[in-house]
């Protein structure tokens, strides 16, 4: 017997067990010289005996050999690994099962494979996950020529064999799993699948001793091995994330603490790896992995620093020892990317202790110079770099391909970081696998892609998907042709057998227990890396099973692409951002990190790869993407998100074919702008408006031409061209309906650009927004056939490829879609991308990427044609094959998954909206030919509006195309039936959700969509009869010679002489025009509200066309709007008139609009000062007019106006030819016309010799005047056109009134005075039915106060005497008293004290009728309502005198809102409170003193046929009740119809079939029978009871239900002992915020019931069957099914913590003072209303408290977040804390203090987000406060997201205030009704877009 000492360097030891360092954590090459316990190898003849200090243990020869673990033990063991291999000796002599635990890393496998090789045992080795089943330990059917056979596994190998089972990972197993081994660990006894049993040995031999051994076998009984032992490796839990060992399962294990090895022992190791190192930086740096590994770190919340890999790090420093520590710690442990704020400092405090921070001393590598392969057979490369100055050479692992020299890829454009970067890499593949960590699109995998090419390695891209298993990782199963089940290595285990580099993407996404089982691959050094990989050969059938072992190619490498893990997030947050790199990751890599790319590498990079690229164009791009990486505002980071280098590309390549787009719009593409949460779009825009990226509109877009067409094989879609695909599958070919309208070809045309450069798409978009359809057209239009999927909650990554099925027992996969789409090169078109889970879709990525896909039969999918030459099973991609991949947008209320933000950057996304409302029209009216329209302009803008809604929060659903179109398709087969009924189809959904339905109703009402009207609601006004129309007299124009009467008129031309112009603004305003027939029927048409100001006083109005001119006095300003417009123009002119001149001066003006060519342009006059302007409504323009060359402005000295006396005559202008563009201007009194012609720029003087009362333009070349004192009319005939030439021609003649009875020559007695008089003739028609005589002749009409219209027959053209035809009214106008009756009476101080400048009196000549205004006690009301009803309180009432129908009525026109106080500055306007005009279009427009706009239809044959169109709106019910008929041919019924008998006394008969005239008979002509011939109403009543009545609810039964609910009210008022009074106090706030409580507990409850999605439970005994199961079931396994379950957290993930939120408001006094002035402290109170309200129950998600701050301090308690209200009275007393602060606070503003202190304080609060909303209306400027500062304030910290409200204060300073602050975070509010609602956007848009 000799002994064998092994110590350090007996050669002859290691030959002789061919011990050769394999585990990194105990290699050493100089020993201790000291040792308390010695390993010893003594051989005898009994065998060979190991010794362990005092403990022996004798060795067995294997029977397995190759199942003894090798080269594990090194020459030199520290003495604490031999202590634990004692120990485990120790345990394996008393037969006890071991359990190691401790820290994640390769020490404790290392230490159990050590014991075994010593003592040359057998091991099974498992590596538990969280996908092990109980029949991966126990055992596992497989299929032998069509029979199940039991293949033992494991456990039972292991007992069986007598061989240790290693288990590895007992805390990743489900907690169900291990409790099966629980017997077999005690007792040694088990009870198997196929009957047998397994019994401990001693048991067996003493059975052995009375039975024989073929006993035993009958009864299927088995010997467990004495040798047979469990090693069982796990870490500890709590402290690492796992389960916690089962109780029974812990008691039968011993443990041992195998903690890293002490520091003496690990620095000797080190020292030996680099010998050429600083031994003081050893030491520091092990220093640091033990101080970051200490119990104090991880209270800090700092992962361990993977000690194990200090040995790697060693070995680049030994090769490069100019390296920085501080880069080397980062690869070890990157700790920017994995810790916050805090731990990055602590990491960072303990670098500077140890003198690790020398990142910026040292140089790093700066490139690679050269690759070049050795010769040696282990496949290296030579590589140097170059450091500093300083080439080095070393030695790394390389493919089977020929290496490439770098940067010779034409593909990849190397920049300094990235060249840096790969240095770095090289550096590290010398001795361990890698992971790169970057941002989305940052360029890892086309670096990943460089670095294997110039190894020369072959990549095998592996796609991480989050519900990957274990098993998929390293095998498949899959059946053979005869139907038998074998093992199918995966692409890792080829990847490892034939040395590739493994291309792990996305190891963030998968779960942590998964990628654990690889560890073990990893960490196993070098060329001594065996995989155990059980598989079952079918030809072994002679032994069940055979274990095949394959050396591990010596390249073989991993490179790990992840994602930065997200700081603070929990770790199992569902398809969310996670901290996924934990303690046990970082011991399997070393960790680079992808920085993005500085600005100028960026700008080479895209030259590089687009060469054509309009180089500004790129630099603005940069510019604008690089400001939003820079911020840290968390809603700008995740626009620059979207805006990766790859996107940059995209959008740059696109650019260089089409170098005219505009960069705006592919941004906003880029960033799906349309779908932005307000907030972010907000914010897109500002930084694009700050970098100048301006959307500049194409003034060719309107006129291009947006038509696609197809001839000679060219499809041109808009400007682009492409050919036409020629497809041999026509049937895959969609043909769809569809109706080219342009926004829909815009988008096409767009799509096709995008196409043509290859890309993938997706278009985005709400529902029904012809996604499908545009996609299908496009299809059509280019030719090419189509592969259709359809995504859903349940696809998973198996269904989107291949779809198994079994036939004749052997599992065949089918092509899916996707698959066919590859190989056919078809279309594949993908619908609701977004309802599958984003990691479902995620696979998706590599397809577009790099074109490659692994299926799951083991087929791949190539791209590159020559990859594929000689590889089996690959399928090449279609040159032609690309997706369209359509999906809704993402957040509420579509609540899919967010699909653009998983994969948005790898497609080119196209938004698609709802087409314009032109487009919308266009496309409508092909679907409709027959609706008629009005009706779908109803439809139309209906339905924009309740889409803006939907963008702007107030209502949840958006409202698309696909419903308006589906109402139009009902209306073209059904015209009959009324628009109102049809849209309920679409309404419907909502009529149970009160608050939605009103805001739908109203919008609905407000254009004219009568829902909820009843037909017989018809309103129109009480027609009176019309006095009969008398002939009154005669006017005869006197020509005779006498001088007297004909007068020549002398003229005089000059030009005018123009001031200005000015430019003054021009602000538009929204006009809100409600349609008035909503609910009835009147003859109002629409209403609106002009924006002025209370004590603004409205002094005239114009018509032109279609659009309205209203003018205002105080101040002067001009609104412009049409008839049917969206805005309102209005310039204000109060710099032009000043307030006052001298005194008060009150001005009046007119407005004349202008016609072509100066259309859109207008004079308006001022009748004291008598100026003329001239403005342009478009441009802003106003010029002066000076009409008479010497006179500036006339000096009015105005009597002081307390004196009562009339100022003296006004300046007038007569512009009913102003269409013409000419006026005509005089004075009152005065004797002289001035004609100013505009386009001339010309004024004509005429002088008179009369003093002038008044004019009336006839005609253009004929006017009437009145002589002031006389009343004497005179008629002045000038030539047509008026030059210089023949000036002087005007002539004048006398007209000489006669009344009828006197004959002609007396003079009349009653000369009238016109107060209007028609400048054009009423039609012949019209003439005729008027005077009751057909008569053809010139003729006018006018109007006075004595009658309600004259016709002037003959006037002005005839000379023969004018007829005159009067309809007298019964009393003069002129002579009725004028008491106010109604609400002014006490405000207008005594009687009027004169005239009002306004007649109020139109003609309409078509209609044939004259339209007055009068005021109510000028109305005979007492014969317009009868004698019970009190007459409505009115502004006016419209006299409409109908001279066709000879009637007269009197509608009354409501009585405004609000009245200015100048009330006798009023009543001079108008003897009314209304002015009006006539319109274009027929009918009047009123404007009332408050400025609302109200339009009249009055003309009868218009009333008549809108009331048509109304009633067909509505729908005929015609109440009678509907019959289903079935029309049966039985040939008896009905005998020949005919008419019956007439029964001469006329009685009712019912039924039967003999009389005619008859109700509910057959045969006979009558009401509601059958078979009758027609329909003959004898005149019977019918009684019916109409729908309404049916349907109504009888009185008591609504009575009771009001009774009740006001019970329960007071009960609960006094359950919360709330007075009434309180109770309606708080009403008031909490109706006026409502809506927008509603809607955000829509969105909350929606989303919690998002978060409590279920997931799929797999390996169930229930449920479904899982398809990646399919073989298992046949093999007859029972957990193959799948079922919906909530998942319960990992354990150990910490808890989901609520979101914080604070709202700062603000009490102090300037709110009270204000608060009368707009509201802003009741507002402020409304929103905090919403807050309490809203979020109430919702405590466990969001913890909020309210603040206040004012002159007092800046933190008044007003809700504690631990105390929030429960109920509305302790809500009311939150709302009057609030009310009385601010009443009795000190003066002064704490804003930005406020602000300051709550962030501050809210980031020390642990909660998932923090949220603070100011509410102020600081005046910042005031306090001296630049809003710099507050911006800076606001975003502070990057935790905490601060958002202000502002509520508007003076001028635009609110306005100036925004531009400085942060986009997206600040709001103001100048109309305090938006605070709630901004509120309510801010939630949206950020708390629950994530929550």
């Amino acid at each position: 017997m000799h002994t064998q000492i092994l110590c350090s360097g007996t050669a002859a030891a290691i030959a002789a067990r061919r011990m050769r360092n394999i585990l990194g954590s105990v290699l050493g090459r100089d020993g201790w010289m000291w040792r308390t316990h010695e390993v010893k190898l003594l051989t005898t003849s009994a065998g060979d005996t190991v010794t362990i200090g005092e403990i022996s243990y004798k060795l067995k020869t294997p029977r397995n050999p190759e199942l003894v673990p090798v080269k594990h033990i090194s020459d030199s063991l520290p003495q604490t690994v031999v202590q634990h291999l004692r120990w485990i000796m120790q345990k394996d002599l008393l037969g006890q099962d071991v359990f190691l635990i401790g820290p994640p890393g390769p020490l404790r496998r290392s230490i159990a494979m050590q014991y075994l090789e010593l003592t040359k045992r057998e091991v099974e080795y498992v590596a538990l996950s969280r996908d092990t089943t109980e029949s991966d330990l126990k055992q596992r059917r497989e299929i032998r020529s069509g029979t199940a056979f039991y293949i033992d596994q494991c456990a039972v190998r292991a007992a069986t064999q007598g061989r240790v089972l290693v288990l590895e990972g007992l805390e990743k197993a489900e907690r169900n799993v291990l409790p099966v081994l629980n017997n077999l660990l005690e007792n040694r006894e088990m009870q198997l699948e196929d009957g047998r049993f397994l019994m401990s040995a001693e048991r067996y031999d003493k059975l052995l001793q009375e039975h024989t051994k073929e006993e035993m076998d009958s009864w299927k009984i088995v010997r467990v091995s004495e040798d047979f032992r469990v090693i069982a490796l796990g870490l500890p839990v709590p402290k690492y994330k796992g389960n916690p060992l089962d109780p029974p399962l812990r008691s039968r294990f011993q443990a041992r603490d195998v903690y890293y090895l002490p520091f003496k022992d690990q620095l000797e190791l080190l020292y030996t790896a680099g010998p050429n190192v600083a031994a003081e930086r050893v030491s520091q740096l092990l220093s640091l992995a033990t101080t970051l590994c200490s119990q104090e770190s991880s209270s800090l919340g700092l992962p361990d620093f993977p000690v194990d890999n200090l040995l790697h790090a060693l070995h680049v420093l030994n090769a490069f020892p100019m390296l920085s520590s501080q880069q080397l710690v980062q690869r070890l442990y990157p700790y920017n990317s994995i810790l916050g704020k805090d731990g990055r400092t602590a990491v960072e405090g303990v670098l500077s202790r140890f003198e690790l921070l020398d990142g910026r001393r040292q140089p790093a590598p700066s490139a690679i110079l050269s690759v070049s392969r050795t010769k040696d057979p282990e496949g290296h490369a030579d590589v140097s770099l170059r450091v500093a100055d300083k080439d080095i050479t070393f030695q790394v692992p390389a493919g089977i391909k020929e290496t490439r020299p770098p940067n010779s890829s034409p593909a990849f454009i190397s920049t300094p970081s990235q060249s840096q970067l790969m240095a770095e890499m090289m550096q590290s593949h010398m001795v361990k696998d890698m992971c790169l960590i970057g941002a989305k699109g940052c360029g890892k995998s086309v670096i990943a892609r460089e670095f294997a090419e110039m190894l020369g390695y072959s990549i095998e891209p592996l796609m991480l998907y989050q519900d990957m298993t274990a098993r998929d990782l390293l095998q498949q199963r899959y059946t053979l042709p005869n139907g038998d089940t074998a093992w199918r290595p995966s692409p890792l285990v080829t990847a490892a057998i034939e040395g590739k580099l493994l291309l792990l993407d996305g190891i963030h996404r998968v779960n942590l227990g998964t990628l654990a089982v690889l560890s073990r691959y990893f960490s196993l050094q070098k060329i001594y890396r065996f995989l155990f990989l059980l598989t079952v050969l079918p030809f072994k059938m002679l032994r069940y099973y055979c274990l095949s072992i394959f050396p591990v190619h010596p390249s073989f490498r991993v490179l790990a692409l992840a994602e930065p893990p997200v700081v603070g997030a929990s770790t199992s947050s569902s398809g969310g951002p996670q901290q996924w790199l934990g303690p046990e990751l970082l011991t399997m890599f070393l960790y680079h990190t992808v920085t993005p790319m500085a600005r100028a590498e960026e700008m080479d990079l895209i030259q590089g790869l687009t060469r054509d690229v309009p180089k500004e164009a790129a630099e603005q791009l940069l510019h604008l993407t690089h400001s939003l990486r820079k911020t840290n505002n968390p809603t700008a980071q995740s626009l620059a998100s979207s805006l990766s280098t790859r996107q940059l590309l995209r959008i740059c390549r696109r650019l260089s074919q089409y170098p005219e787009e505009s960069i705006a719009h592919a941004v906003n593409k880029a960033c799906l702008s349309r779908f932005l949460p307000s907030l972010a779009r907000a914010s897109l825009d500002k930084s694009l408006a700050n970098c100048s990226i301006q959307d500049a509109p194409d003034p060719a877009e309107r006129t291009r031409d947006f038509s696609c067409s197809t001839k000679d094989g060219v499809l041109t879609i808009g400007n682009v061209s492409a050919p036409v695909y020629s497809a041999t599958e026509k049937m895959k070919i969609p043909d769809v309906l569809f109706y080219d309208n342009a926004q829909h070809i815009m988008v096409m045309e767009d799509m096709l650009k995008d196409f043509l450069l290859g890309e993938h798409l997706l278009l985005v978009g709400n529902q029904g927004v012809g996604k499908n359809k545009i996609v299908d057209r496009f299809l059509h239009l280019l030719n090419r056939p189509r592969e259709y999927l359809q995504l859903h909650r349940d696809t998973t990554v198996q269904t989107l490829t291949l779809q198994p099925s079994v036939r004749d027992g052997i599992i065949m996969y089918e092509d899916s879609p996707l698959v066919k789409a590859v190989k056919l090169g078809h279309i594949l078109v993908i619908d609701e991308a977004d309802k599958a889970p984003t990691n479902v879709t995620c696979i998706l990525k590599t397809l577009v990427e790099s074109g490659e896909m692994i299926l799951a039969d083991g087929r791949r999918i190539i791209s590159d044609p020559r990859e594929a030459e000689g590889r089996p099973n690959t399928i090449v991609m279609h040159p032609d094959f690309r997706m369209l991949v359509l999906a809704n947008r993402p957040g509420f209320p579509f609540l899919g998954n967010d699909f653009f933000g998983a994969l948005g950057d790898i497609f080119s996304c196209h938004a698609v909206d709802n087409p314009k409302p032109q487009a919308e029209l266009a496309m409508l009216k092909q679907y409709g030919p027959d609706v008629p329209d009005a009706t779908l302009q109803k439809l139309v803008g209906a339905f924009g509006d309740l889409r803006s809604m939907a963008d702007r929060g107030t209502i949840t659903y958006p409202y698309s195309t696909r419903e308006v179109v589906n109402i139009v398709k009902h209306l073209q087969k059904f015209p009959d039936e009324g628009l109102a009924n049809v849209v309920r189809n679409v309404f419907d959904f909502d009529s149970y959700n009160k608050d939605t339905r009103e805001v739908l109703i109203e919008a609905l009402h407000k254009h004219g969509i009568p829902i909820g009207a009843k037909p017989s609601s018809v309103t129109l006004a009480k027609e009176l009869p019309l006095p009969e129309a008398k002939m009154t007299g005669y006017w005869t124009i006197n020509q005779a010679g006498n001088a007297r009467r004909k007068l020549l008129c002398p003229t005089e031309t000059h030009s005018i002489d123009v001031k200005g112009p000015v430019f003054l603004r021009v602000q538009s305003s929204p006009c809100n025009r409600q349609e008035s027939r909503a609910l009835s029927f009147s003859e109002e048409k629409a209403h609106w509200q002009i924006p002025i100001n209370e004590v603004n006083i409205i002094c005239d109005v114009a018509t032109k066309d279609d659009v309205l001119y209203v003018a205002t006095c105080n101040p002067v300003s001009l609104y412009s709007m049409k008839e049917r417009g969206e805005t309102i123009q209005c310039m204000e002119l109060y710099d032009v008139f000043p307030r006052t001149i001298s005194g008060a001066w009150q001005p009046f003006v007119t407005v004349a609009p202008l016609g072509s060519p100066l259309d859109g342009q207008v004079v308006l006059h001022e009748e004291q000062s008598n100026t003329v302007l001239h403005l342009d409504m478009v441009t802003g323009a106003v010029r002066r007019l000076m009409l008479s060359p010497d006179t500036d402005q006339p000096s009015t000295k105005a009597s002081s106006w307390w004196s009562s006396k009339e100022q003296q005559g006004a300046h007038k202008m007569c512009h009913d030819f102003a269409h013409k563009n000419w006026l005509l201007f005089y004075k009152e009194e005065g004797n002289q016309l001035d004609v100013l012609d505009v386009l001339e720029g010309r004024v004509h003087s005429i002088s008179l010799p009369i003093n002038l009362k008044s004019v009336h333009l006839v005609a253009e070349d004929r006017w009437l005047l009145l002589e002031s004192n006389t009343n004497q009319k005179f008629l002045l005939t000038k030539p047509m056109n008026m030059s210089a030439e023949d000036s002087g021609v005007c002539q004048l003649h006398s007209i000489s009134e006669d009344s009828v009875s006197s004959g002609h020559g007396a003079s009349s007695d009653e000369a009238s005075v016109p107060q209007m008089l028609s400048c054009e003739q009423l039609p012949n028609e019209n003439l005729s039915a008027a005077l009751d005589q057909k008569i053809v002749s010139p003729n006018r009409i006018l109007a006075d106060s004595g009658s309600f219209a004259r016709v002037v027959v003959g006037f002005p053209d005839l000379v023969s005497p004018n007829e005159v035809y009067s309809f007298k009214r019964p009393v003069d106008l002129s002579v009725m008293k004028s008491a106010e009756s109604g609400a002014h009476v006490f405000l207008r101080g005594g009687l009027r004290s004169s005239e009002a400048k306004r007649q109020n009196c139109v003609s309409l000549l078509s209609a044939n009728q004259v339209v007055r205004a009068l005021p109510p006690n000028k109305v005979p009301l007492r014969e317009v309502y009868p004698k019970d009803v009190t007459p409505p309180m009115t502004a006016a009432y419209l006299e409409v005198t109908d001279l066709n129908s000879k009637k007269v009525k009197y509608i009354p026109v409501p009585r405004s809102t609000t009245v200015s106080p100048y009330t006798s500055w009023l009543s001079k306007v108008s003897e009314s409170d209304v002015l009006m005009a006539a319109l274009g279009s027929g009918g009047v427009v009123t404007v009332d003193m408050g400025g609302y706009v109200r339009l009249w239809e009055t003309g009868l044959d218009a009333l008549q046929r809108s009331l048509m169109e109304w009633r067909n709106m509505i729908g005929t019910e015609d109440g009678r009740p509907l019959q289903i008929t079935i029309q049966r041919d039985s040939g008896l019924d009905v005998t020949a119809p005919k008419h019956g008998k007439t029964d001469p006394n006329n009685a009712p008969h019912v039924g039967g079939n003999q009389w005619a005239g008859g109700t509910g008979g057959r045969d006979t002509a009558g009401l509601g029978g059958k078979g009758g011939p027609y329909r003959l109403d004898a005149g019977h009543k019918v009684h019916q009871v109409s729908q309404a009545e049916k349907d109504a609810v009888p009185e008591e039964v609504r009575r009771a239900a009001r009774e009740m609910g006001e019970k329960a009210f007071k009960e609960r008022l006094k359950e919360i002992n709330m007075s009434e009074y309180d109770a309606a106090t708080y009403e008031r706030f909490s109706t006026a915020v409502r809506r927008q409580v509603q809607s955000l507990r829509i969105i909350l409850d929606n989303l919690q019931a998002k978060g409590k999605e279920r997931q799929w439970l797999k390996n169930q005994a229930l449920g479904e069957l899982d398809d990646a199961k399919i073989i298992d079931g046949l093999t007859g396994e029972k957990s193959i099914y799948k079922r919906r379950g909530e998942l319960d957290p990992e354990l150990g993930s910490p808890q989901q913590k609520p979101k914080r939120l604070r709202v700062l408001v603000d009490v102090s006094g300037s709110m009270y003072r204000f608060n009368g002035m707009d509201g802003r402290l009741e507002r402020s109170m409304e929103a905090v209303c919403m807050v309490m309200e809203a979020l109430e129950s919702y405590e466990h998600k969001f913890k909020y408290d309210v603040v206040g701050h004012s002159g007092d301090g800046y933190d008044i308690e007003l809700v504690r977040a631990d105390k929030v209200p429960k109920d509305n009275k302790q809500r009311l007393k939150v709302l009057k804390n609030m009310h009385a602060h601010s009443q009795f606070c000190m003066s002064g503003d704490y804003t930005l203090e406020g602000t300051d202190a709550s962030i501050k304080e809210l980031a020390r609060e642990e909660a998932d987000e923090h949220f603070v909303v100011v509410l102020s209306d600081a005046n910042l400027e005031r306090y001296g406060i630049r809003p710099e500062r507050f911006a800076q304030v606001l975003t502070s910290d990057p935790q905490v997201n601060a958002f202000a409200i502002f509520i508007g204060s003076l001028g635009d300073q609110a306005e100036r205030l925004q531009k400085t602050l942060p986009a997206g975070r600040s709001f103001v509010a100048m109309d305090t009704k938006q605070i709630p609602q901004i509120l309510q956007q801010i939630f949206t848009s950020t708390m629950l877009s994530n929550a």
